[in-house]
């Protein structure tokens, strides 16, 4: 039986990086073909498409914009494009690069559920890895940078109010697989390779230079055929959202980078929390997991914080919040996590925030949330007092009514 072409997706905030670890890649294999998506003439409504092999080009295309949106045009050019290379040659594999401000598991959230004429996608290609390429000299400042993508012309339509960090991180976090990218000097080597450690570390990291003497053939050995992606696995959105924030707790670190877990079976009071945001996200170059706001005892709130800014999402009702019948709207994840760690009282209610920083003051981070959480005098009130309390989050995330409030 012949094996699917292999898809290797390479990620990165920097096209230059990228597309250089695309043209190492290349050279090594003459069936090797690789897709990139040219965005200089997105402000007129036009993304050309290339098709190459390191000797010649197979394809060179336009598609207009759907819906003012890159992001989705991309997912509309990318499907048909993977599933017409499979056909047309079915021995090669595919590098599909991605321009810098596109996140991979959107990517890989449409390949995985999509088809192309009737064919699931993942019938006639394997995803192989998610490469995401780190540029060495840029990271560390655009990791703590508080610009948009608009400040640098990158936004992917006119409503993308997105971070630099924030993509930045989530390409990172991603990944199965990271390339840093050029010779930083040893202490900063030291100081990135933790970090990209903490925000990903599951991922395998892969050193290379930024000179003609890269070993285009060993570059190729770590990257290409690794099968290191794991389709069943969620990505790191959806470990976060599932109640696996990052990192471990390690208030000391090493390099400068450490960690901390905040977790607490005790709701916020929701005006002191909002009152603390700014301290807290400022603090941390990144944090992420689930918490519970006392006035709002039925919903599961996301936590997602870099660069400054910080996004708040809703993940849906607590399991406790619903009556069994309607347990199986929740992820199977979701759900074994919660039958692990149940509490008698509240259920799978609980907050976990996971920060990292650089030399992170984790005991000032916990106090402050620590003081955002209720008194013992207001857990007392019970949950229908809890829902009087002043609430700048009200009308944030609606949901059905809860229909089992939390013990007193």
């Amino acid at each position: 039986m012949t094996s699917l072409p292999r898809v290797t997706v390479l990620a990165g905030f920097s096209a230059a990086a990228t597309n250089a670890v695309a043209r190492s890649l290349l050279v090594t294999d003459p069936t090797l073909v690789l897709v990139t998506h040219d965005l200089t003439d997105v402000r007129d409504g036009v993304v050309r498409r290339t098709v190459r092999t390191a000797d010649e080009i197979l394809e060179q295309d336009r598609t207009d914009l759907v819906h003012g949106c890159v992001s989705c045009t991309l997912r509309e050019d990318v499907l048909p494009t993977l599933a017409r290379l499979s056909r047309r040659r079915p021995g090669g594999d595919i590098l599909l690069a991605l321009p810098p401000a596109i996140e991979p598991e959107a990517v890989a959230a449409a390949c995985a559920i999509s088809t192309v004429d009737g064919v699931r996608l993942t019938d006639l290609v394997s995803f192989d890895s998610f490469v995401t390429v780190v540029e060495a000299a840029r990271f560390t400042d655009d990791l703590v940078s508080s610009d948009d993508l608009a400040d640098r012309g990158l936004h992917a339509a006119g409503n993308d109010e997105r971070g630099v960090a924030d993509v930045l991180t989530r390409q990172v976090e991603f990944a199965d697989t990271l390339v840093v990218w050029s010779h930083p000097d040893a202490d900063e080597r030291d100081r990135l390779t933790a970090v990209l450690h903490r925000l990903a570390p599951w991922a395998v990291q892969v050193r290379v230079g930024d000179t003609p003497a890269v070993d285009c053939y060993a570059l190729a050995t770590r990257l290409l055929r690794s099968g290191r992606h794991q389709p069943a696995m969620p990505g790191m959105l959806g470990r976060a959202m599932e109640g696996y924030p990052i990192g471990v707790h390690d208030p000391a670190g090493e390099h400068g980078v450490n960690a901390m877990l905040f977790t607490s079976r005790r709701p916020f009071h929701p005006q002191r929390l909002h009152d603390a945001l700014d301290d807290l996200t400022s603090e941390a170059l990144r944090g992420r997991g689930q918490l519970w706001i006392a006035s709002q005892p039925a919903t599961a709130i996301a936590w997602e914080s870099a660069g400054g800014g910080l996004l708040l999402g809703n993940l849906g009702h607590w399991l406790a919040a619903l009556p069994r019948d309607r347990w199986e709207e929740a992820s199977d994840m979701r759900r074994l996590a919660a039958d692990a760690d149940w509490d008698p009282y509240h259920g799978d209610r609980r907050t976990m925030l996971s920060f990292v920083g650089f030399g992170l003051d984790t005991d000032a981070m916990t106090a402050l949330l620590s003081a955002s959480l209720l008194t013992d005098a207001e857990i007392a009130e019970g949950a229908e007092g809890w829902r009087d309390l002043p609430d700048p989050f009200a009308d944030f995330f609606p949901l059905h009514e809860a229909v089992a409030p939390p013990a007193r």
